[in-house]
């Protein structure tokens, strides 16, 4: 990295977040435009322990202020938000930056929430690509609305970045692999009447192809949850694949939104508690698979998922009171 970038503004605020692993994001910030010293930057978010690379924090602020050079000038309808990919070789970052207005201290401007990563991630975060910036794209919306209220953006902005770096982390480890052997899944000869019924497997794989092929399978036990999570990703592309995740076996994931095919751990009691809010907000409706009791539950379909989406964000946008408990009780169907 150059030696002469600038010294961090004292002004700027720094999170540590703790996540278990290696992280492979290097740094989140978010910029804005000040019309009389250009862009600044008003909060870091970082992963604690090791990393890939190092960036100090001088660094960091001055990729940071990349991304709004030139957006002077920017011209965007109300509410737009632009995603800029940038590959910057003689740093050895990429930068993917959503930049989009909002209201600071009473004046409009100009930000830009970033995520960096280290060149050589690059092919690790392209299949992830969509999943961040959608995600981010939500949290940008309540994050505006908070803005315009006078109410601190960066606590909104936490919310979604410190989830994000815990998948990026969770993905290195516990993907699925593009290659699946046969053998690892519960297509194996020997494996189909021990450890699944006919039935049961037919009726996942029937609605995890109506889902378009999002499914969330929980247990108690890692290995089972696993195999059936290979066996759903047989159905998948190579991309999809990678925007899998295997089971945990010591702890359970987080439910992560966006992704196709994942294994969550019930905890000591034998529950999980799916959050309601994030399922709806996965773009396409999911499958729910238990293998402990093996039932299979799925979400409506895509039409009535999308007008369930626009729906709640109506709600909670607008202020309003959120879905009501029969609504949650009703996300899935037998």
């Amino acid at each position: 990295m150059s030696s002469g970038c600038p010294p961090q503004s004292p002004a700027v605020a720094k999170s540590e977040v703790s996540v278990e692993g290696e992280c492979p994001l290097l740094a989140a910030t978010f910029a804005y435009w000040d019309n009389i010293l250009g862009p600044r930057v008003r909060h870091i978010w970082v992963p604690k322990g090791d990393q890939l690379m190092f960036l100090s924090d001088g660094e960091v602020t001055f990729l940071a202020n990349h991304t709004l050079n030139g957006e002077i000038l920017r011209s965007a309808e109300c509410g737009a938000v632009d995603v800029k990919f940038f590959v910057l070789a003689e740093k050895g970052v990429i930068i993917v930056s959503l930049i989009f207005d909002g209201e600071l201290k009473g004046d409009k401007n100009t930000c830009a929430l970033s995520i960096i990563l280290p060149q050589t991630e690059l092919a690790f975060y392209l299949p992830l690509h969509t999943i961040c910036v959608e995600r981010l794209k939500h949290v940008i919306r309540k994050g505006r609305i908070w803005m315009q209220k006078g109410y601190n953006i960066i606590s909104v902005l936490s919310l979604e970045i410190v989830p994000i770096m815990e998948l990026l982390t969770s993905m290195k480890t516990h993907s699925v692999p593009e290659d699946i052997d046969i053998k690892d899944t519960v297509l194996n000869d020997d494996d189909i009447g021990d450890s699944c019924h006919e039935d049961f497997l037919h009726k996942a794989i029937s609605s995890h192809l109506q889902t378009c092929g999002c499914s969330i399978v929980v247990g108690s036990n890692p290995e089972k949850i696993n195999k059936i999570v290979r066996t759903l990703c047989l159905f998948l592309t190579p991309a999809e694949r990678k925007c899998s995740r295997l089971c945990r076996a010591d702890d359970s994931f987080k439910y992560d939104t966006g992704l196709f095919v994942q294994g969550l751990l019930k905890d000591s009691t034998g529950s999980f508690v799916l959050p309601f809010r994030q399922v709806l907000y996965s773009p396409y409706p999911t499958t729910h698979i238990d293998v402990d009791i093996n039932t299979v539950k799925q979400m409506p379909p895509c039409h009535e998922h999308t007008y369930n989406q626009r729906r709640m964000c109506h709600l909670i946008f607008g202020s309003q009171s959120a879905l009501t408990q029969r609504d949650e009780n009703s996300a899935f169907t037998l």
